[in-house]
């Protein structure tokens, strides 16, 4: 698996913890930045790391600002992208479970890294549940083939 991952300076809190445990899952990770704590533009981020999920050159993607909200209202924004800001474990397994989230976005300034770390494995070991989950998620396929030209 390959994962992108990137942030503004509000989620580089969380970051060193999230590699950590993508590295030490063996899991291959394409850094988009940031790398300090220098105030920059969240969308950026937000789109070098969708375009990769939704390309396929990533599986999977995740992503860090200070609430979650703004960098995953921008990765939205790609068609194909089912991006889902999370606060907790359940919220987590729930995103990837139901709505089978190719993009896991959390809040530096809303979660501590333990539970970032915590929420990426749940994350990543939830399977999609399919089933009447399957139909929702096709509805948002069709939401994006009619609106995403």
């Amino acid at each position: 698996m390959k994962i992108a991952i990137g942030c503004d300076h509000g989620g580089i809190v969380l970051k060193d913890a999230v590699l950590a445990e993508l590295k030490g899952r063996g899991i291959e990770v394409k850094d988009m930045g940031c790398f300090d704590s220098s105030s920059v533009d969240y969308p950026d981020f937000a789109l070098a790391v969708a375009e990769e999920v939704s390309s396929g050159r990533c599986e999977k993607g995740i992503l860090m600002c200070g609430t979650g909200i703004g960098i995953a209202i921008a990765a939205n924004k790609v068609k194909g992208i089912r991006c889902a800001v999370c606060h907790d474990v359940f919220t987590a397994t729930m995103s990837a479970e139901h709505n089978n989230a190719n993009i896991l976005s959390m809040g530096g300034r809303v979660v501590s890294p333990a539970l970032a770390v915590q929420m990426v494995r749940a994350w990543l070991d939830t399977p999609f549940g399919g089933g009447r989950h399957a139909g929702r998620v096709a509805k948002i396929t069709a939401i994006e083939e009619k609106y995403f030209k």
